[in-house]
């Protein structure tokens, strides 16, 4: 054997040799890449959860922002009413009501210091010449500011115009005249109007009346009976206009001059009183016992 042919073994194992290095090399490379993408799918993973988190966290927080910048409700004027069968003066009712100026009766309230009300009846009994008959009555309703009704002041003039409203539309009634109040709290509406009933014909006068969160609703009617003469529509008016703005002032003392700072957001009376102060008017009528008094 030549030494030419001795090398060539010795050749072709050394290229295998190579070769077999070079597929080894391959091999580690090939097997890298799957650690390599995963390792990078990790990666671009975590970064897409960071984002998310980032994502989470600034919706949290433009929700609190959002919590943070929804308005205030300013709280109400006033937090209390003064006792309903106190706001008018012993002249005052002595005027109105002179048969009955020390019987005022309170009616029945399960919040007093967001509503309350008190009558008063008068029966003068002149025999043979007739008799005068008169009834009042003061209906007082506070309201409170709170976050899901609002401002206290707006339900309240809200309320008051119901009020004036329903003065205005009575069954029954004729000759109705509407004219505004002045120096009577924030705005006040004075609603007369004429009503026949089996006694006789009554006089009607309702005054409504809103001072800051409260309203204040006075009803006042007159009869001549049995013969006597009807009272004056213009006279019953004037005192019943009176009477609204010593109960305003009423609400007002109770108060404070400045009035005060409602504890807010217990919420406002949910509705009206049971019975609208002028529809117990149009009811209101002398009954078999007074006259037996009388």
């Amino acid at each position: 054997m030549s030494e030419g042919t001795m090398h060539q073994p010795a050749q072709r194992d050394q290229q295998t040799h190579q070769r077999a290095k070079r597929l080894h090399r391959v091999l580690v490379c090939a097997a890298a890449v799957p650690v390599m993408l995963i390792a990078a799918g990790c990666s671009s993973d975590s970064g897409s959860d960071g984002g998310g988190a980032k994502d989470t966290a600034g919706l949290g927080a433009t929700t609190s922002a959002d919590a943070t910048a929804a308005p205030t409700v300013q709280a109400a004027a006033y937090k209390k009413l003064p006792e309903p069968c106190a706001v008018l003066s012993k002249k005052t009712l002595t005027d109105l009501v002179p048969k009955g100026a020390k019987s005022g009766k309170e009616g029945t309230s399960t919040d007093t210091a967001s509503r309350g009300s008190c009558s008063w009846t008068s029966l003068d009994n002149n025999g043979v010449k007739g008799s005068q008959f008169r009834w009042l009555n003061v209906s007082l309703l506070r309201f409170d500011s709170s976050q899901t009704q609002g401002e206290g002041d707006k339900l309240a003039a809200s309320y008051y115009a119901k009020q004036v409203q329903e003065a205005q539309s009575v069954t029954g009634a004729k000759n109705t005249k509407s004219e505004p109040v002045a120096g009577a709290g924030d705005e006040a509406t004075a609603v007369r109007y004429d009503l026949k009933k089996k006694e006789g014909a009554f006089k009607q006068q309702t005054v409504v009346a809103r001072v800051e969160n409260v309203v204040v609703t006075i009803d006042y009617n007159g009869a001549g009976l049995a013969g006597d003469k009807t009272p004056s529509a213009d006279t019953l008016t004037k005192a019943a206009e009176k009477a609204v703005k010593e109960a305003v002032a009423a609400v007002s003392s109770a108060n404070g001059s400045g009035g005060g700072g409602s504890t807010g957001g217990a919420g406002s009376p949910s509705a009206s009183p049971s019975a609208s102060p002028s529809k117990s008017a149009s009811k209101a009528s002398p009954s078999a016992s007074a006259s037996k008094k009388s």
